[in-house]
């Protein structure tokens, strides 16, 4: 079914049939009220009431925007400000293929200074969340999906599922046993996406990619993609792809979009330093680094 703009495939298995339907029901519906919640999109979600209160008044969230907005937060202080949800105050990209567009460079310089993920407070006992500046704006497409794919994972834990597999445009959860075997989860190659650099077998975790493949147009001989440097408001340059694995959600979540910014060198550094993540990066030349876990796990 198709969530968060993107298609999201469930597959999954149990010696009790009577469980699946029940449980896939289950499991969509709450990624859908989760994504409703996230969506920058919908004038209807909690992010778009936080993004039309900007520096006027805080806003009242539930507790699951307020983990991924900490999740986010903790990712912008570890990598320096190169993940950063505030990007969306940098207006005028479209990258779809009915819509392409961009701002102009003095659209860029003048909405900057409203990139700061320092702006957005956050008042846990409150529960709120209130953007400092009037004209910012938060979209969580770098931290929410992986967070309501796992939550769709729980609600099958929940059902009584324990062999399924998730994949959401290219972030995949598995857990259990595909017919008896681990899940075989294919990594793309950046520089040919329609190609496979190698297969993934895992019985649990967490693959997340990004890429400048998947919505991007060429203009003037550049490639132009959704993953937005916050430093200077136009897309990453450096790294073509990102593949993460890790077991779990605080292990990996935004750091694909926070490594592409990075780039290379100081995006190994990190992969290093963060226990239990393993990395394949490749960048604009073409040259392919992973870690030795990663080594190991990919056929």
């Amino acid at each position: 079914r198709v969530l968060m703009g993107t298609q999201v495939d469930i597959t999954l298995e149990s010696p009790d049939p009577s469980k699946l339907q029940p449980a896939l029901e289950a499991a969509y519906l709450e990624m859908t009220r989760l994504s409703d919640m996230m969506n920058h999109y919908s004038p209807a979600s909690v992010v778009s009431a936080i993004n039309a209160a900007a520096g006027i008044a805080p806003v009242a969230i539930p507790p699951e925007l307020m983990q991924v907005l900490q999740m986010a937060q903790s990712v912008s202080q570890r990598s320096q400000g190169c993940f950063d949800i505030t990007v969306a105050s940098i207006k005028g990209w479209r990258f779809s293929n009915q819509a392409r567009s961009m701002p102009s460079p003095e659209d860029i310089v003048r909405q900057l200074p409203l990139v700061d993920y320092r702006q957005l407070v956050l008042n846990p006992s409150a529960q709120t969340a209130f953007l400092k500046r009037q004209g910012m704006r938060v979209d969580l497409g770098g931290i929410a999906k992986i967070y309501i794919l796992d939550a769709g994972m729980r609600m099958l834990r929940q059902q009584g599922i324990h062999s399924a597999m998730i994949n959401g445009g290219g972030d995949v959860l598995v857990m259990g046993s595909h017919q008896g075997k681990p899940w075989r989860i294919g990594v793309r190659d950046p520089r040919a996406p329609s190609t496979l650099i190698g297969t993934l077998e895992l019985n649990e975790g967490i693959v997340a990619s990004s890429g400048d493949y998947e919505r991007f147009f060429e203009h003037e001989g550049r490639r132009y993609h959704h993953i937005l440097d916050p430093r200077t408001g136009y897309p990453t340059q450096g790294l073509r792809g990102v593949t993460l694995v890790a077991q779990r959600l605080d292990q990996i979540n935004g750091l694909g979009a926070a490594i592409m910014v990075m780039g290379a060198s100081k995006g190994q550094a990190l992969v290093k330093h963060t226990a239990g993540l393993d990395a394949l990066l490749v960048d604009h030349n073409g040259e392919v680094w992973r870690t030795a876990g990663m080594a190991k796990k990919l056929h």
